[in-house]
This record gives C-alpha cells, structure tokens and sequence, in this order.
C-alpha cells in the first residue's frame, strides 16, 4: 500500500463507521486523499460510497471515527471545512425555481463571494463551458437530468474550493459532456484541487485516478496504485474492471459464474 505523508492529506477518513440499528453501512473506513490527487472510490450499489462521503462532508454524523477535510474534523469545525470543500450528490439538490444563472449568484452569496465583474466574469464563463449559456431565462425545473448535473457542477466551481467529494459527477451526460467533465477534473487536480471521485464508471476511473480505495459490504478491501492492485489480487496486467471484481465478488458469485462457464463448454 501506497505511504501517505500525513501532512499532505486534503481528504481523510479515520475509522469511521455508520451504524443504522444493527445494521453497519459503513464499517471502520479508512483512507487518505493528497493534495492535486484524483482519488478514486468504488463499490457497487450499497457497499457503501454514498454513506461515506456525506460523512465526509457533514451531511450525516459519523457513528464513530473522523473525517477531516484539510486536516480539520468537519464535525468539530464544520464552518470553515465546509468553506474549503464543495459536494456533489449523485441526485444534486438545485433550486428548481431559479434559473441557471440565479442559482449561481444564490450559491455565491450563500459563501458571501463579492458581487462584481470578477464574479460576472466567473459566471459567464461557467454557464458557457458546461452548454448553459442559451438556457438562460429556462427555469432549473425544465432541466433534464445531465443539465442538472451540469449547473450542480457549475456551483460548485463558482467559488473555487480546495477539495470536490464528486459522486457519480457523469452519471446522466452525454459523450462530449462527460469528456467534458473528465478534462475539467484533470485540469483542476493539476492546479491543486484534490478530487474525490465516487463512480461505477470503472472505465473512467481508470483513466483519471492515481489510487483508488475499494469499498465491499461497508469496508475497504483494497487501495492502491493499479500496479499495487495487480501484485495483490496476482492479476498482472489486468485492468480496473477485472480487478474490481476480483475484489469484491463473494464465493457464491465466482461459484455461480464457473458453473455458468462450465455449462457452455
């Protein structure tokens, strides 16, 4: 497994569990993210993604352990570790009575950015990269799902933060807009931006991540480097998919798909 400096952590999990009843949806996760690190994190539907990073970022309270954003304890100092990071829900929450436009001035001041050209500009600009531009005067409400996902982008960028929790950021775009998205985040991570990036999009996260963390049933069972990952499941050269399925298919799965093989032999 990849050291981390502790210094250099923008996004960092200790131990932290979340109990519902009985039920553990997140059972004892730990990881670190670095500064300008696109960081993946996997699991299937329910393993566990979600749950995580709402803790994350102050959405749900841990039952136990910490979660820190920039080295503070976002449940200690919520005020300014929230000022530094920015989240996006696989289903964003945008005001649907407010036009693109005005939902971007709403998120600028709720951070109190100063209103001025410099902010203008920043909106502008935004509303062009992502195809926003022309629906100005459309209310958020007639937005199709990616044009959803896209402004709930834009907001998130119009102030800057050091840190993006991103679950499931191509989940309902285009080709041309998730290529978008993906060169967006690279650019960014290069500039500083440390990215945590949720996605079954295994093709993707391949292509964009350094590390990635690999959550199972509400625990990690692998992080790493694709090379990391390889020498620990013994897959030389297989790739992100293999290696997701290697890691989290249970007994009765492999069971079943041999069975299944043997059958077509």
């Amino acid at each position: 497994m990849t050291a981390i400096n502790q210094s250099s952590a923008a996004v960092e999990a200790r131990q932290l569990v979340k109990r519902y009843g009985t039920i553990a949806a997140v059972d004892g996760v730990s990881f670190q993210a670095t500064r300008g690190e696109i960081f993946g994190f996997l699991g299937a539907n329910g393993a566990g993604k979600t749950t995580t990073l709402r803790m994350l970022c102050g959405l749900l309270r841990p039952t136990s352990g910490t979660a820190l954003i920039d080295g503070i304890d976002i449940v200690a100092q919520p005020l300014p570790a929230k000022a530094r990071l920015g989240y996006l829900d696989e289903e964003p929450f945008v005001h649907p009575h407010l036009t693109g436009r005005e939902f971007l001035d709403f998120v600028a001041d709720l951070y109190g950015m100063t209103r001025g050209p410099q902010r203008e500009e920043r909106k502008a600009r935004l509303l062009n990269l992502f195809d926003l531009a022309q629906k100005d005067g459309e209310l958020i409400g007639s937005y199709s799902h990616g044009m959803r996902q896209k402004i709930g982008l834009a907001s998130l960028l119009i102030r800057e933060p050091s840190v993006l929790l991103l679950d499931e950021p191509t989940n309902g775009l285009d080709p041309r807009s998730a290529r978008l998205v993906k060169d967006l985040l690279e650019e960014l991570a290069a500039r500083g931006t440390t990215v945590l990036l949720s996605t079954h999009i295994l093709e993707v996260a391949q292509a964009l991540c350094r590390r990635v963390a690999i959550i199972d049933r509400g625990r990690i069972v692998a992080i790493g480097t694709m090379d990391e990952l390889r020498v620990q499941t013994g897959s030389e050269g297989a790739n992100l998919e293999d290696l997701f399925l290697k890691l989290t298919a249970g007994p009765e799965s492999r069971e079943m798909i041999e069975r299944l093989l043997e059958g077509d032999s």
